[in-house]
């Protein structure tokens, strides 16, 4: 009876489910699959280990868990109904995320959205079983959740609709909704949720669901979640901290292309799944996924950098870029240096008074005495790039990164809004032309985009990539010599690296 549920889901309904693009992923079976394959074995021939999803959408993982359980609880318990109902009534536990997927998760755990009822494999008093559902209310603090940060505007509603306020993260004792504790928590966690910010602005949710479930202390943690928290940001800071820096996480298995494994669905920075054991103590098992095989694995310490490297191979370069030199998060200005928001207005055609200013929209004129000019950069050449990544941060269909867009050069008294972030500036010409000769480099870019998780370039971004002189310019090739990059290393960086045609008049390049 080891095929059990495969007899009964032909074709797999939840396989079709992983393929739909939401906000609230649904993951495939293959994946959920990857992720108990982390576990050891002899947990699926102990009657008493005890499991939770605290986020069920689909109720994959329960099910996978289920199927495993059963063929592996064969000789201790050998009667089939008997040990499904030792399985579903003792050790498996989910929490639904909304009234809907309660119903999906119990259909597919229980072959019946009321185990309760004469159509469940297993009989049950009520109609939730040990999937619960239970609406929530968010706890408003100055138009956000306390919680989850959510926007009042946008999720204090009425009864008809869902409040996306989800019980794992509402509540500071978790401990208390089953009133156990679990040996393994496992989980694919919303990710988001409009925070009322400007440009539809969002919070992350999918720390909360991790941090929550830490606090039970489980043996076996395993989550799949956005991999944006490797370099931090809004509301992920203390997450990654967390995260890098304590030795319990024995695997991290990441995907660059989150196409690989929710099919078309892209989420920028790709994401990852982990292993967090109670009991372990050491270096952490980096693997590194591309279309459902892993084509690198190392072990090493999550924070020897303030920014955690992904892939191994990337990894291997940085250790030898910035071995012996200063990098450029020093000589990068911070963003806006001249205090022009992208929503500018100025007028179209030149006037005394007046300097051009570089927007998305091209160039406007507006009033010198309106700029802000703290290190006095206005009477130099300025180097700049757009402050939002080429393509978004996600890979063009050859799977490759352009990263930089824009790149170009300010003449003297030429001024840029917050579109632009300013490389460095100079009072030469030609040492301008030679930065742009650098960072148009597939080189400088695989090490800008080793820092990036999300569309926006900062300063702080720059962390891996080499200050170098510009007294000349510079190409891949002496780049990839001067570091003494092998034949791998190379072709690792042509294969993800777009070329960037140069072109432009002599005043301004443009790229």
């Amino acid at each position: 009876m080891s095929d059990f549920y495969s007899n009964m889901y032909n074709p797999d309904v939840l396989t079709c489910l992983a393929n739909l693009s939401n906000d609230e992923v649904f993951t495939p079976p293959e994946v959920a699959n990857r992720m108990l394959d982390m576990l050891p074995e002899e947990l699926w021939h102990d009657s008493s280990t005890t499991f939770l999803d605290p986020a069920c959408k689909s109720g994959v993982f329960l099910r996978e868990i289920a199927k495993r359980l059963i063929e592996g609880l064969q000789e201790e318990i050998p009667d089939l109904q008997e040990r499904i109902d030792h399985i579903f009534h003792k050790q498996l536990y989910g929490i639904a995320i909304t009234e809907l997927t309660s119903l999906l998760s119990r259909r597919s755990v229980y072959c019946s959205k009321y185990p309760n009822s004469k159509y469940s494999i297993t009989l049950f008093e009520d109609t939730s079983g040990n999937i619960r559902y239970k609406r929530i209310q968010h706890r408003w603090q100055n138009g956000k959740c306390l919680f989850c940060g959510a926007s009042k505007s946008e999720y204090e509603r009425g009864d008809e609709l869902e409040t996306h306020a989800y019980e794992w993260i509402h509540t500071i004792k978790p401990k208390e909704i089953f009133k156990m504790k679990f040996d393994v928590i496992i989980g694919n966690p919303p990710y988001q949720l409009s925070d009322g910010g400007n440009s539809a602005s969002a919070s992350p949710l999918y720390h909360h669901f991790v941090s929550q479930a830490m606090k039970l202390n489980p043996k076996y943690l395993t989550m799949i979640i956005p991999a944006r928290w490797y370099a931090g940001g809004k509301g992920l800071d203390d997450f990654r901290n967390s995260m890098l820096s304590q030795k319990k996480i024995s695997n991290i298995v990441d995907i660059a292309n989150s196409a690989d494994c929710f099919p078309g669905v892209n989420i920028a920075g790709g994401v990852c799944y982990f292993l967090w054991e109670r009991n372990y103590a050491g270096d952490c098992k980096v693997k590194n996924m591309v279309k459902g095989e892993i084509v690198s694995e190392t072990k090493r310490s999550l924070n020897e950098f303030s920014y955690f490297v992904r892939n191994n191979t990337a990894l291997s370069i940085i250790r030898k870029a910035i071995k012996e030199n200063p990098t450029m998060c020093n000589t990068v200005f911070s963003r806006n240096y001249f205090s022009i928001p992208t929503t500018v207005s100025g007028i179209s055609n030149k006037k005394e008074g007046y300097i051009p200013v570089l927007t998305s929209k091209g160039d406007i004129y507006i009033p010198k005495h309106q700029i802000s000019d703290k290190d006095n950069l206005i009477g130099k050449y300025k180097v700049v790039i757009t402050y939002a990544m080429s393509g978004g941060n996600k890979p063009s269909s050859d799977g490759t990164y352009q990263v930089v867009s824009s790149l170009k050069i300010l003449t003297p008294n030429e001024a840029c809004s917050e579109t632009y972030l300013i490389m460095d500036t100079f009072d030469s010409y030609e040492m301008a032309k030679h930065l742009v000769s650098y960072v148009s480099t597939k080189f400088f870019r695989f090490l800008l985009l080793q820092a990036l998780t999300s569309i926006h370039i900062t300063k702080d971004k720059f962390c891996f990539v080499p200050k170098l002189e510009m007294s000349c310019s510079w190409t891949d090739e002496e780049l990839y010599e001067k570091y003494g990059l092998t034949d791998d290393e190379i072709a690792f960086i042509e294969s993800m690296i777009k070329p960037m045609e140069l072109g432009g008049d002599n005043d301004k390049q443009v790229y």
